[in-house]
């Protein structure tokens, strides 16, 4: 798996940018894009700095990130086309940021003429990187194959919805918990077994498309609730991710929408 380079983009762009700015924002530092959605200025800066970077090793790739995305740039729509391209989520799990939480990270992934060929998740704060690449089986953890286990009888959900805690269908899943509001702290733990399935709300790509890959890689799951799965072209509201398959009909079966 030949992702050391960019690896080091990542960790190079949360020293320079992210890390020094971790419980030391200041009031004008926080905005709200929308309602209860946060955008620092260190997602803004962290963004320009791995997009530089990115264009400095591939000057004819197009990059895209989230902050542009929202500041209105156009090229979201240019991504299932693209030759080669690069999706960036400068801060996930902003609010965990700005709140002094840990879980919060930096996720890239590359397309190939619209199919994700390779991703990351770096966690500063614990120093994990995860890594894959498409056709390799397997998702490493700092470099090491991650390891992945069966850890509850009863399928373990996750949501960041608090009007989902607590569903059990009936007894036929184990009570749903909140998630870590964060994707790239979310994949990972259902990749793992820490977690089995999990449901998301919105499906945009700077969160989905490192982590759905580490899915498919390992055998899991990310389906839109009309069973299609996850892809850079797929919209609208309503993604549920799991370990397996069955784990997914199982869990999409019993949830309430």
């Amino acid at each position: 798996m030949d992702t050391p380079g960019i690896a080091e983009l990542l960790k190079e762009t949360a020293d320079a940018v992210v890390n020094p700015r971790f419980r030391e924002l200041a009031g004008g530092d926080v905005e709200e894009k929308r309602p209860g959605d946060l955008v620092t200025v260190a997602d803004r800066e962290s963004e320009e700095y791995l997009t530089n970077l990115l264009l400095g090793v591939y000057p004819d790739a197009l990059v895209v990130g989230e902050e542009g995305v929202f500041l209105g740039s156009s090229v979201l729509d240019s991504l299932g086309d693209a030759e080669h391209a690069f999706v960036i989520d400068p801060i996930d799990g902003t609010r965990n940021f700005v709140e002094g939480k840990k879980e919060h990270g930096v996720m890239l992934a590359e397309l190939r003429r619209g199919e994700t060929t390779r991703g990351w998740i770096w966690q500063p704060q614990v120093e994990r990187l995860y890594t894959v690449e498409k056709g390799a089986g397997d998702v490493l953890l700092n470099g090491e194959s991650l390891d992945r286990r069966r850890r509850h009888d009863l399928p373990q959900g996750a949501s960041s919805q608090r009007r989902r805690l607590g569903f059990t269908a009936g007894g036929s899943l184990n009570p749903v918990v909140r998630s870590f509001g964060a994707a790239c702290f979310d994949y990972p733990a259902v990749v793992s077994g820490e977690l089995d399935f999990m449901y998301f709300a919105n499906a945009h790509p700077w969160d989905h498309l490192a982590g759905s890959l580490m899915l498919a890689e390992t055998g899991g799951v990310a389906r839109m609730l009309d069973g299609e799965d996850y892809t850079v072209r797929s919209r609208g509201r309503g993604l549920m991710i799991a370990r397996t398959p069955e784990i997914w009909e199982r869990a999409t079966a019993e949830w309430v929408f």
